[in-house]
């Protein structure tokens, strides 16, 4: 009895800790370390090079541009910003025209 008691608790326990193993996803930061990890392992990079490469692949910084994908709000932050810096706006001229130019939609 304490037997058969024993093993349905252990396969209970087995079962529930595969089903919250399986709900569980990656978050974004979790992706990114995966991907650069496989990348750098692809380079076959060790020491020194493989921490800078993924602390730049981590941040960003030496990935290629498609790789870098932005949200609609970074993209539109982006463009108003790159105009902003075309007209030459400094300060509060600069602080009223990206307000006006991120609430603008479309």
């Amino acid at each position: 009895m304490k037997i058969t008691l024993l093993v349905s608790l252990l396969c209970g326990m087995a079962f529930m800790t595969t089903a919250h193993a399986a709900e569980k996803t990656m978050t974004p930061q979790q992706q990114r370390m995966t991907t650069c990890n496989q990348q750098a392992t692809s380079k076959t990079l060790k020491g020194d090079a493989r921490k800078t490469y993924m602390s730049d692949c981590l941040k960003n910084g030496s990935s290629k541009p498609e790789e870098k994908s932005l949200t609609p709000q970074q993209q539109k932050m982006r463009e108003c910003n790159a105009t902003a810096t075309q007209q030459s706006l400094k300060g509060d001229d600069r602080k009223k025209f990206m307000s006006a130019c991120l609430k603008k939609t479309g």
